[in-house]
C-alpha cells in the first residue's frame, strides 16, 4: 500500500508555485492557504492565476488539494463584529476554493469565549449553514477537531457530532459538510492514540458520534503535548508523544489508510517537510 501523503505548502509567488513545491517535497496530496492566513483581507484571485493553478495540479496528478481557513476567524464567538467578519471569510474561502477547483476546505470552529458550549455550538451551526446556503460551490467543508483549549468548540467528538447533526436538519449532509481529523489535536484533547486499546476505542467513538463516512482528510501530526495537555504543539512524525507506533496504527487502519494524509510538522535542523513525508510513508506495513 502506498500512503497518499503530503504537507502544507506555501503559495508565495503564486498559487501555481505551491504545486511545484509540493512536487519537490514528494507530496501526493497537499494543503494551502488560498491567501494570507494571518489577515482578514485576501488578494483577489484572477482567472489567469486560477487556470494556471488548476492546470499545474492536473499535470502533477497530485490529489486531492486541500485548503485551510485563515487563523483569525472565530465561528463560535459571541462578539457580533468578529462573528460577522468570520462568517464573511468563510463564505469568501468557499468561493476561492471553487475558483481554484479545490474540493476540501478545512475549518476550525473557534471559541465561545466563556459564553457556554451550547451558545458556541449554535453560533457555529448558524455560520456554517449561512455559508453553505449562500455559496453553492462544489466544495466540501471539513470541520477539524481542536486540541481542547479552554472555551473551544470542537475539542470533543460530541461537539462535532452535534454540529453535523444540527446542520443536517437544514439539509446539509455529507455531500456538503464533513470532517478532518488531526492526530496532534486529538491527543492533546485527551484521546490517547499512543495506546493500542484506547486507539480502537477512539475509532469506535468517532464512528458512533461523528461517523467515519464523514472523514475525508487526516492531519497527521505528532505532538509535544501530553495526552490531555490541551496544547496545540506539533512535532515531527515519530518524535513526539504519539510516536511511530501510535501513528502507524493511524496510517494502517483499514478504515483510514486510503484517505489523504496532510502533515503540518515543524521545519528545523532535525527534519524538513520532505523527511517527514518520507517517514510517514515508512510507517506503512502489515500490522492488522
Amino acid at each position: 500500500m502506498s500512503l497518499n501523503a503530503g504537507c502544507h505548502v506555501s503559495i508565495a509567488g503564486s498559487h501555481e508555485k505551491a504545486v511545484l513545491r509540493a512536487e519537490e517535497i514528494g507530496c501526493s496530496t497537499f494543503q494551502i492557504f488560498t491567501g494570507n492566513p494571518r489577515g482578514w483581507s485576501a488578494k483577489e484571485i484572477d482567472s489567469d492565476s486560477a487556470e494556471k493553478f488548476i492546470s499545474a495540479v492536473k499535470v502533477s496528478k497530485i490529489k486531492p488539494v486541500v485548503a485551510h481557513m485563515p487563523y483569525l476567524p472565530n465561528l463560535a464567538t459571541p462578539k457580533p463584529d468578529l462573528y460577522k467578519k468570520s462568517e464573511d471569510v468563510l463564505k469568501r474561502e468557499i468561493r476561492r476554493c471553487g475558483l481554484l477547483e479545490i474540493p476540501y476546505l478545512v475549518t476550525h470552529l473557534g471559541s465561545h469565549l466563556g459564553e457556554g458550549r451550547e451558545d458556541g455550538i449554535k453560533r457555529t451551526v448558524d455560520a456554517l449553514v449561512s455559508a453553505l446556503e449562500s455559496e453553492d460551490k462544489d466544495v466540501l467543508l471539513l470541520l477539524e477537531n481542536t486540541s481542547g483549549t479552554k472555551n473551544s468548540v470542537g475539542g470533543t467528538f460530541e461537539d462535532i457530532g452535534e454540529i453535523l447533526d444540527k446542520c443536517s436538519k437544514f439539509g446539509f449532509n455529507s455531500d456538503r459538510i464533513g470532517t478532518c481529523f488531526d492526530t496532534c489535536h486529538a491527543f492533546a484533547a485527551g484521546y490517547n492514540l499512543a495506546s493500542e486499546e484506547t486507539f480502537y476505542e477512539m475509532i469506535d467513538d468517532y464512528e458512533s458520534l461523528i461517523g467515519l463516512k464523514t472523514l475525508k482528510v487526516i492531519h497527521l501530526n505528532d505532538t509535544k503535548s501530553e495526552c490531555g495537555g490541551r496544547l496545540d504543539r506539533h512535532e515531527h512524525i515519530g518524535l513526539g508523544k504519539i510516536g511511530d507506533e501510535g501513528l502507524s496504527r493511524v496510517v494502517n487502519h483499514p478504515k483510514l489508510s486510503k484517505l489523504p494524509f496532510i502533515l503540518e510538522t515543524p521545519v528545523d535542523d532535525r527534519r524538513g517537510d520532505r523527511e517527514n513525508v518520507a517517514h510517514a510513508r515508512e510507517l506503512v506495513g502489515d500490522i492488522y
